[in-house]
């Protein structure tokens, strides 16, 4: 009797046992959620370039919005960091940072919204596959 108990309370157990799969954890993802804040601050990720014979600089999204960025010292040290990462000075670095978004009251940039870099989260080193190319033209 006592064999068949335990038996019995052995198939139980792994009977209740749940088959759970694992999922991918997508760091982008989680890295948005922990930034995602009250503060009227979004996270962007897309590529950045900086010409600084003409002192400006864009930001292009992964969907082709690109927007103007507001040359000051926080963008200057997103320039410095990805300094590294560029063939030349015109190659787009891909970055991910927290900004705040702000219509362009310029009427000589091309771009209806500016970004104020607010905090740099990752500079990565661009796609070697990727062809496009950011110019940056009067």
């Amino acid at each position: 009797m006592k064999k068949i108990a335990i038996l019995l309370l052995t198939l139980f157990s792994i009977l209740s046992c749940k088959n759970e799969t694992k999922s991918e954890v997508n760091l982008e993802e989680n890295r948005s959620k922990s930034y995602d804040q009250n503060d009227g601050l979004i996270t962007m990720k897309g590529d950045f370039v900086y010409d600084s014979q003409q002192n400006a600089a864009v930001f292009e999204t992964p969907n082709g919005t690109i927007y103007g960025v507001v040359v000051d010292d926080n963008m200057h040290k997103l320039n410095e960091k990805a300094k590294p990462f560029k063939a030349d000075k015109y190659s787009s670095v891909q970055v991910t940072v927290r900004v705040k978004r702000i219509k362009n009251t310029n009427p000589k940039i091309l771009w209806e919204n500016n970004l104020e870099i607010k905090d740099i989260l990752k500079v990565e080193k661009p796609d070697s596959k990727k062809e496009d190319v950011i110019k940056l033209a009067n």
